[in-house]
């Protein structure tokens, strides 16, 4: 294809994946393509696959289809971890021209030069274990808040778990290359830098220092009024850690935690590298220093095992821990995982009811989390989307609030004093 045109992206997944489609997206423009929304005839749509959430082909195959729709003549790329794991299936699909692995998405450029919309699918996908690189990068599609990638794959190999085999060993850039990263995401404009990655208490492996290390130069070197981290292991988070982010002005007073089960023995069977009496250690540990802090957490129902017994284990676990709201997920077996051949599947309407009940107590967490605000002033870092004559930002703690959108302007800091807790799960206010 002749460099130029339109192109388009539309990600599935993580925010990790959102920054990665941001990194394909600059190399697309300064190859001369103009990026345009899918729906508006693009000449090349690229489409980032997730290998985590359900119905991961369901969700590619509507993603052709509707870039189909848009422009029948466009040229489709699918990328990413569900690209890695399952190429030849992807290629199948009618409508897909190209399938790029994790580390050949950050080519696409290359390729669509060799390639013609009328030429029969390609496959481009390298063993995993041959994916060794780190391409550093951050998202720029919202300019409030920039995903910072700061680390990719994972060493870790939980029983239920693909991302290992589709992103590769842990790895990362030295923190002085990150800094240069962060440093781009600030003059973007964005006022709030996410560290995200795939296991980022994991980042310094490759290259001999420690997730402190970065947190610590990154407090230091750039002046962006907030910072989070992402979600983190329990075993990585040290309470070195948490004490740092405690003291720190620029990082928030919000963690996310994954635990996946309230009963050590699924835990163990899950290969989880922590036990329950660890992971309410660090809990008590963050409550200790910033008791309104926001902690949010991973759970999921229905691994095989998880008879009621452990279930209710994870129920009353979850419930007498101080956190602030739950991820509940429903388990489904993945190709290539040890669980798929575990014995003792839960049915999948007993996974699905207890992933109700579960997210039932998620929306009492909140509410007691919110409530803790009531009456106060907090400062809001508001984004561009507006609803119902509403903007919307978010705490230090990570509440969601809603204000008069006449009153408050996107990527501004505001004082807004907190006054009702409405059932659509945010806060109302006015600037005070």
């Amino acid at each position: 294809m002749t460099p130029g045109g339109t192109a388009a992206f539309h990600t599935l997944g993580c925010k990790l994946n959102f920054s990665e489609t941001s990194t394909i997206a600059r190399d697309l423009a300064d190859a001369g393509y103009a990026r345009v929304g899918i729906d508006d005839a693009p000449d090349v749509v690229v489409i980032n696959t997730c290998s985590v959430t359900d119905q991961a082909d369901a969700k590619c195959r509507n993603a052709v289809r509707r870039a189909r729709n848009g422009n029948p003549h466009a040229f489709v790329a699918v990328v990413g971890c569900y690209a890695q794991l399952k190429p030849q299936e992807i290629s199948q699909i009618e409508g897909v021209n190209l399938v790029l692995g994790a580390q050949e998405k950050f080519n696409l450029a290359k390729h669509l030069i060799k390639m013609q919309p009328d030429d029969p699918a390609a496959i481009e996908v390298n063993p995993i274990k041959e994916v060794k690189a780190f391409v550093p990068g951050f998202s720029s599609n919202d300019r409030t808040r920039a995903f910072l990638k700061v680390q990719d794959g994972c060493d870790y190999f939980c029983s239920f778990c693909t991302i290992p085999l589709a992103r590769g060993r842990s790895r990362n850039a030295t923190v002085a290359e990150t800094l240069r990263m962060a440093g781009k995401a600030l003059d973007s404009g964005a006022k709030e830098i996410v560290l995200t990655g795939v296991n980022i208490g994991d980042f310094g492996k490759s290259t001999g220092e420690t997730f402190l290390d970065l947190v610590q130069e990154l407090d230091h070197a750039i002046a962006v009024p907030r910072m989070r981290i992402s979600s983190i292991e329990p075993n990585l988070l040290d309470e070195a850690i948490i004490d740092y982010v405690s003291k720190s002005e620029r990082f928030q007073p919000h963690f996310h935690i994954p635990l996946q089960s309230g009963s050590d023995r699924i835990l163990k069977s899950m290969r989880r590298r922590y036990r329950t009496d660890l992971y309410a250690e660090r809990i008590t540990r963050i409550r200790q220093n910033m008791p309104l802090a926001s902690i949010g957490v991973d759970v999921i129902t229905g691994f095989p095992g998880e008879d009621e017994d452990a279930f209710q284990e994870t129920y009353e676990f979850l419930q007498g821990l101080p956190i602030s709201y739950l991820h509940v997920f429903t388990y489904s077996e993945r190709e290539k995982t040890t669980a798929v051949r575990m014995e003792e599947s839960v049915p999948v309407n007993i996974r699905k009811e207890r992933t109700k009940i579960l997210r039932t107590l998620s929306l009492k967490k909140q509410r007691a989390h919110y409530e803790q605000f009531l009456s106060q002033s907090r400062e809001v870092l508001f984004e561009d989307s507006v609803e119902d004559g509403l903007r919307f930002g978010y705490t230090p703690e990570y509440v969601r609030v809603g204000v008069d959108a006449a009153e408050v302007a996107a990527n501004e800091i505001a004082e807004i004093h907190l006054q009702t807790i409405r059932a659509a799960g945010f806060m109302q206010g006015h600037r005070h």
